[in-house]
């Protein structure tokens, strides 16, 4: 059904691009979209289609950008490397598209580098957890990322957050990822740091993707007298790891970065022991731009919840100000230029502007902010506001 309202989608999109009105029977910026909307942690990528899908058809409907219309060419890969590896010899061979996207498991990353490097195509992760490749000071030349996730710098904040939370006390961490190329590096680098804080690190695991019952790994956590869980991994590793060790009669913390259905899980869990950090502002906020995402969300279908579309709309915003500074036409070169000298105002979805250079494609700044639960107030309250950590290497 997701992949039928997928095309459904696309097809509504070119509608839009074509048939708007003299204004748009321009050519189009056409960019390529590899997304997970069917396999496996879809749920942190696949909203990322709908944030997209109605920002562009309202920046279409106002006239488009630099006068022309933007042409979004989704494709789910399902999180499978083959498919990526089509999708972006599509793109680049048949579409002649002036940027490719990636939106989804690290997995399906190295095919698509493989096609960028080859025909000097820049591939932008939106929605995709950042490779260290788009880290300064030796950004790679054709990959970009927005997405909020930063290894390392993720896991020293949420420890920071865990070494407050003890208050002095004995920290006895478990450590969660998923199977995954990078769940498993940044949770290796997460123990490491623990170590050196002197925590006692007495669990670390690596999910197998298809895993359902997460009763074995939770047990283990639990048998092994951690007090606190920190799990960086897709989101469903995240609620399998904290449900399964509630149903086990477990007392402790958990700390995890939020994904997108991060919002709408704390209100429905009402867990008071569960911390959750985030790059993005979380809409119990209502600012500006989330009545602007539920006003658009409204008015064009979506299939996520509007909760979900943070992330994709910093994407969005990303694209929108890359091609804003491309100009007409827009080539790969012309669209690698824009991108080694760009700052985009993200209107306080995050803490502070997105900036890249040409030796740092990942961002100057990231911004972190803390929520939970309160029992007593009854809703989700912000524990400690953003922090801006510089960006290093």
């Amino acid at each position: 059904m997701i992949a039928k309202k997928l095309i459904i989608a696309v097809v509504a999109l070119g509608l839009t691009v074509l048939g708007a009105g003299p204004g748009l029977a321009k050519k189009p910026y056409v960019i390529g979209v590899s997304i997970n909307v069917t396999g496996p942690a879809s749920g942190m990528s696949a909203p990322a289609k709908d944030a997209l899908d109605i920002y562009f058809k309202n920046v279409n409907a106002r006239g488009g950008i630099n006068g022309h219309p933007v042409k979004l060419i989704f494709e789910d890969n399902a999180a499978r490397p083959s498919r990526a590896a089509a999708h972006a010899r599509k793109f680049v061979t048949q579409e002649k598209v002036a940027l490719m996207v990636n939106a989804s498991l690290s997995s399906t990353f190295r095919p698509m580098i493989q096609v960028a490097r080859r025909y000097k195509v820049p591939l932008y992760y939106a929605g995709a957890v950042c490779p260290t490749a788009v880290y300064p000071p030796q950004a790679a030349k054709y990959q970009f990322c927005s997405t909020w996730f930063g290894e390392t710098y993720d896991s020293a904040y949420a420890l920071s957050v865990i070494k407050g939370l003890a208050k002095g006390k004995k920290v006895k961490l478990a450590l969660v990822a998923m199977n995954i190329p990078v769940s498993r590096r940044e949770v290796l680098a997460a123990a490491r740091i623990a170590k050196k804080m002197g925590f006692e690190v007495v669990e670390v695991q690596a999910v197998p993707p298809p895993t359902r019952d997460y009763t074995p790994f939770v047990t283990r956590i639990k048998l092994k007298g951690a007090n606190f869980v920190y799990v960086w991994a897709p989101w469903v590793t995240v609620i399998k790891t904290l449900t399964g060790l509630r149903k086990l009669g477990w007392k402790g913390y958990v700390v995890n970065g939020a994904h997108l259905p991060g919002e709408a899980d704390m209100l429905r869990l009402k867990d008071p022991k569960w911390y959750v950090f985030v790059g993005n502002s979380f809409f119990i906020e209502n600012l500006a731009v989330h009545r602007q995402i539920k006003a658009l969300a409204k008015k064009y279908s979506h299939v996520y919840p509007v909760t979900h579309l943070a992330e994709g709309w910093v994407s969005a915003m990303v694209l929108h100000a890359i091609l804003k500074k491309t100009g007409w036409p827009a080539t790969p070169q012309k669209v690698m230029a824009a991108m080694n000298k760009l700052k985009v105002n993200t209107r306080g979805l995050r803490g502070g502007p997105i900036v890249w250079t040409r030796t740092n494609h990942y961002r100057t700044f990231n911004y972190y902010k803390l929520y939970k639960w309160n029992p007593v107030k009854k809703k989700i309250v912000i524990l400690k506001p953003w922090r801006a950590v510089p960006i290093k290497r």
